[in-house]
């Protein structure tokens, strides 16, 4: 088939199916749409809006951060509090957009994208943009950053975003065709520079010289450079005055200071020690967004919190004993006592703001998991051991960025648990203890929370399709992968979202090889003097635009 007959088919096609010119905006269409406009006590629309003065520069800004990074290299971490680090430092080539109701795909460190079929993206890149460390940004650079995503002698955990790549062709020095095998929805997610990780571009050089150390002294291109790391105390960026964003950014530095206690960054934020806080417990919530001193950002995001059972050992081996923990649980009693109001009961991993795949009725569908202690009870009078089940649960000893899980929500779910005679004994340590337990398989049963998800193949597949890297609990089903799978490959919003829900019931309601608890709001908190912070609700803290008032 010719280009032009094809490229006439394709909009006929999207036309019919979507009512879309273009397939790029085909593959926006299943992004991330915000949930509301507005977060309780202080208006989203407002610091987003431009300024007819112009931002004061210079000024080092101070932001408060509870949960410590892993690593800052983006093709490794699976931590949020590492990505809001490192959007500041790197950009992908696309970024996440936000215009107060609707999240989208745009090029960054791409100056246009085009794609010539269903499976072929090209991407001109932006002129005279460098490294950190003075290396040109160019289609090589690009190139070599993809593929070392996908190298299985990197190791990297997001290389499933790049499994069906076929190749990458340089065409010119700014310009590169990337070829899929087979066509690929998530793939404008995939290569933005934030939550997609894949499509983050690092510095060849700076790889090379670093090696397993890059991690601690990361080079990329965005609009802050790394100055130091200093365990457990401090992170320092400083601005880059060669960023391609042109006048960007305001500001001189940035200091993240790693504070451990969450009180006493609620503490030092109120006090005026800090200007920002990238994430809070939710009783905290109420006093600072009455405080007048402070500005509240945030909503529901795409997440959802789940108790992980390992399908790999007794006596979570049994479905049974599952399903009778997933109705075992009360969600509204988690989102009352557990989250403070700040979340909605979840019944599947599809969060609210994924307008085109969620389904706003789903309380009444039937679908999903709820609670009902009848069927709990049911359940457990069908699985095999019938004696006194006496289960470990783990949860975290300190602060998770989803705010809720752990102690909190072990303490109000194993009442629950032991009224189906699931007497869970809970066992609170470390998060990096935490991790390495489940990673390793050591574990009957833990909480945790999945974020900032902006398409349902995120919020699926690297967690529970069979073999992944995050499946920690051991689950596989073949006919629930083929799903998967094949919502992956396919464009059609519609379709996709019957593919997912035929998936989710497998999981849910067949296998259960979790529970899903809630979906939570996400929060960032400043002080009034932080002015041009523009809200995504993909839990990121890009100070691209951010300055200090005078």
């Amino acid at each position: 088939m010719d280009q032009p007959d094809f490229k006439r088919q394709l909009a006929e096609r999207l036309a019919t199916d979507f009512g879309r010119r273009d397939f790029l905006r085909v593959m926006q269409a299943g992004a991330l749409s915000a949930a509301t406009a507005a977060a309780g006590g202080a208006a989203l629309l407002g610091p987003n809006v431009a300024a007819a003065a112009e931002p004061k520069r210079g000024g080092t800004l101070k932001w408060g951060q509870v949960v410590p990074p892993d690593t800052l290299d983006p093709h490794f971490t699976g931590s949020l509090a590492a990505i809001k680090i490192h959007n500041n430092i790197y950009n992908g080539l696309l970024k996440v957009a936000y215009d107060g109701k609707k999240v989208t795909f745009v090029p960054d460190l791409a100056a246009s994208w085009e794609m010539t079929d269903d499976k072929t993206h090209v991407f001109k890149l932006r002129p005279d943009v460098k490294f950190h460390d003075g290396d040109a940004c160019d289609a090589a650079a690009v190139k070599w950053s993809i593929e070392r995503v996908k190298d299985p002698k990197t190791g990297s955990p997001h290389a499933w975003m790049v499994a069906s790549l076929e190749g990458i062709d340089i065409i010119d020095p700014l310009t590169i065709r990337v070829r899929y095998n087979k066509p690929f929805a998530f793939f404008p997610v995939a290569m933005n520079g934030a939550t997609g990780r894949a499509g983050t571009i690092v510095s060849r050089r700076a790889v090379e010289k670093f090696g397993k150390d890059f991690g601690r002294n990361p080079v990329g291109t965005g609009p802050f450079k790394f100055v130091q790391w200093r365990e457990n105390e401090m992170i320092e960026l400083q601005r880059n005055p060669d960023y391609f964003e042109k006048g960007l950014p305001y500001l001189d530095k940035i200091n993240i200071q790693l504070i451990k206690e969450p009180t006493s960054a609620v503490a030092a934020l109120i006090s005026g020690q800090i200007d920002a806080l990238d994430a809070c417990p939710f009783q905290f919530m109420s006093q600072l967004r009455a405080n007048k001193n402070l500005q509240v950002f945030g909503e529901v995001e795409g997440n959802y919190a789940f108790l992980g059972m390992n399908t790999k050992r007794a006596p979570f081996d049994d479905p049974n004993l599952r399903l009778a923990v997933a109705y075992a649980i009360d969600r509204d009693v988690l989102v009352k006592q557990g989250y403070f109001g700040d979340a909605i009961a979840a019944y599947s991993m599809v969060s609210p703001p994924m307008s085109n795949f969620y389904d706003p009725a789903i309380a009444k569908s039937g679908r999903g998991q709820f609670f009902d202690l009848k069927k709990a009870q049911a359940y457990r009078a069908k699985a095999k051991d019938q004696g006194e089940v006496a289960p470990v649960y783990l949860a975290s000893e300190a602060f998770t960025s989803n705010g809720g899980s752990g102690s909190r929500n072990a303490q109000l779910i194993i009442p629950m648990l032991a009224k189906i005679g699931i007497k869970a004994k809970l066992e609170l340590m470390d998060p990096a203890v935490l991790n390495k337990r489940t990673n390793a398989g050591d574990y009957d049963f833990y909480d945790a929370a999945w974020e900032a998800d902006l398409d349902p193949d995120e919020t699926i597949r690297p967690e529970w399709l069979s073999g992944m890297p995050w499946n920690r609990v051991g689950y596989a089903n073949p006919a629930f992968d083929a799903l998967i799978l094949q919502a992956s490959q396919i464009v059609d919003v519609a379709a996709r979202k019957k593919l997912y829900e035929q998936a989710e019931d497998i999981m849910l309601m067949q296998d259960a090889p979790m529970a899903v608890l809630a979906h939570t709001k996400v929060y960032k908190i400043f002080n009034k003097r932080v002015d041009g912070f523009k809200y995504v609700p993909v839990n990121l803290m890009n100070m691209h635009t951010v300055s200090l008032k005078a």
